[in-house]
């Protein structure tokens, strides 16, 4: 590779990071949102003295420890 090159691929890789760096942020962003959400749902459940945690959240729990979770699909 000539020095130009090796040049242009930094510049190229660096763009790509900043770009799944940006990506990720945004991610972070929408996960803190709907933690808050759940937490707020989880709240008013609580003080409405329904059950926080229900069979169905205990079995879903007990499949993702055993590995038998599927994979979630990839957007395109």
């Amino acid at each position: 590779m000539s020095d130009q090159e090796l040049k242009e691929l930094i510049d190229q890789l660096t763009d790509e990071e900043r770009e799944v760096s940006y990506r990720r942020r945004l991610l972070h962003g929408k996960i803190d949102i709907l933690r808050a959400e759940l937490v707020n749902r989880l709240r008013a459940k609580r003080e409405a003295g329904d059950a926080l945690i229900t069979g169905e959240d205990v079995q879903q729990l007990t499949d993702i420890l055993a590995g038998r979770v599927s994979q979630p699909e990839k957007e395109s």
